[in-house]
């Protein structure tokens, strides 16, 4: 019987039937033909091309099954990352979805004899995270993207700056409430509830009050004060006696305490908004330094790329000339990162109190993301985070 002419209701049926999935029993992986029955199977082994691919893999078997096992591997691992990320899931959901494919890659042409055996071998491979639990197999990717692992080591360093703020705000009102306590004494009075151990028993108060003629001599005192000071004065003098009669109590020093702890929260707060608008609160650009761009809308041509600061723009905007091309952008700081020399060479610090002060890298912490420099005067300055200094360009 030939083949049905194309556009014939039997062509159309035909191509209907070869679009969905067939039974795995009746596909040859070698020629990449799959059968709709036992009889068109059966015809295709004893085919003249079928016969030349058996020859074929006859020769080199382990070849074959190698690439075999290469290509299921590629596409599980990719389905696995795309479609559900690093998110914990059944490994056999998994496999129902990468089958749906019609040209897939069948299990029984690799090297694992079954899923769970194909499971294991991720686990100890290390290519995903692999647990087994009554309800069968689950699996997890690891994402060993670069920029990925770029991305949350700037996280990581984000959320250590933001730690070591909030303990050094914590460790000063830690301070200042130790100082009151020494300042006033640990002991503190215990205030009793006054109580009638008798209805009849009259309560006495012992309010010792100082007596008229003090009084009268400490008015009269203030008077002469301020009627010799004059009237301009008199406002200063009367403010002065007050305050000089007024006693510091332990309310004025916990008022003053929260003050303070207001200040610094109101500190961090702002760096933090402006962190968070994409702008930093400190401009930290100079003349003359090596920085990186970091960011990738110039697109790969610049990405990573290093240059030289030829002119500061607004305190928050540069005009980059790159080593490699020579070419000169104008980018902002957000786009920018330092750089970090080798030891013993000179670099510029940024921010804080040595700004604009040039100094020699001494050593470099990588576990506090900091480093020790030495200044032109010989001072040893301590655990400056990468981000206060940069390498000076020497030509």
């Amino acid at each position: 019987m030939g083949k049905a002419e194309k556009g014939t209701p039997k062509d159309l049926a035909n191509k209907m039937k070869a679009k969905g999935l067939q039974k795995l029993r009746w596909y040859c992986q070698m020629c990449q033909k799959q059968c709709r029955d036992e009889n068109g199977f059966k015809c295709h082994t004893m085919s003249e091309s079928h016969q030349r691919q058996l020859l074929l893999f006859a020769e080199d078997p382990d070849k074959y099954l190698d690439s075999f096992s290469e290509e299921f591997l590629e596409g599980y691992e990719s389905l696995l990352k795309r479609r559900f990320g690093t998110k914990r899931v059944h490994a056999n959901n998994v496999y129902q979805e990468y089958i749906q494919d019609r040209d897939h890659v069948h299990m029984n042409a690799t090297k694992w004899e079954t899923l769970t055996d194909f499971v294991k071998w991720l686990g100890r491979e290390g290519r995903c995270l692999v647990d087994e639990t009554e309800k069968g197999w689950y699996v997890a990717y690891i994402d060993r993207d670069p920029e990925t692992i770029r991305r949350q080591k700037q996280m990581e360093k984000r959320e250590k700056f933001e730690k070591d703020e909030e303990e050094r705000m914590q460790e000063f009102i830690n301070r200042q409430i130790e100082l009151g306590r020494a300042k006033h004494g640990d002991e503190e009075k215990e205030y009793k509830e006054l109580q009638r151990e008798n209805e009849d028993e009259v309560i006495a108060l012992n309010m010792k009050l100082p007596s008229s003629s003090k009084m009268l001599k400490a008015s009269s005192f203030n008077k002469n004060n301020a009627l010799m000071a004059g009237p301009k004065s008199k406002p200063k003098v009367e403010e002065k006696i007050r305050k000089e009669t007024k006693k510091r109590t332990a309310l004025d020093d916990i008022m003053e305490e929260e003050l303070e702890s207001k200040k610094v929260k109101e500190q961090i707060a702002k760096k933090n908004k402006a962190e968070k608008e994409g702008k930093a609160e400190i401009p930290w650009l100079a003349k003359g330094i090596v920085v990186k761009i970091v960011t990738e809308e110039l697109g790969s041509k610049y990405y990573k790329q290093k240059g030289v600061v030829r002119d500061v723009i607004d305190d928050y905007a540069a005009i980059v000339k790159l080593l490699d091309s020579g070419a000169k952008i104008k980018l902002d700081q957000m786009a920018l990162e330092t750089v970090i020399p080798s030891l013993q060479r000179k670099v510029l610090i940024l921010v804080g109190r040595h700004r604009k002060k040039e100094a020699v890298l001494e050593s470099i912490q990588e576990d506090s993301f900091s480093a020790t420099l030495i200044l032109d005067d010989g001072q040893m300055v301590r655990n400056i985070p990468y981000e206060h200094f940069s390498k000076l360009y020497s030509s």
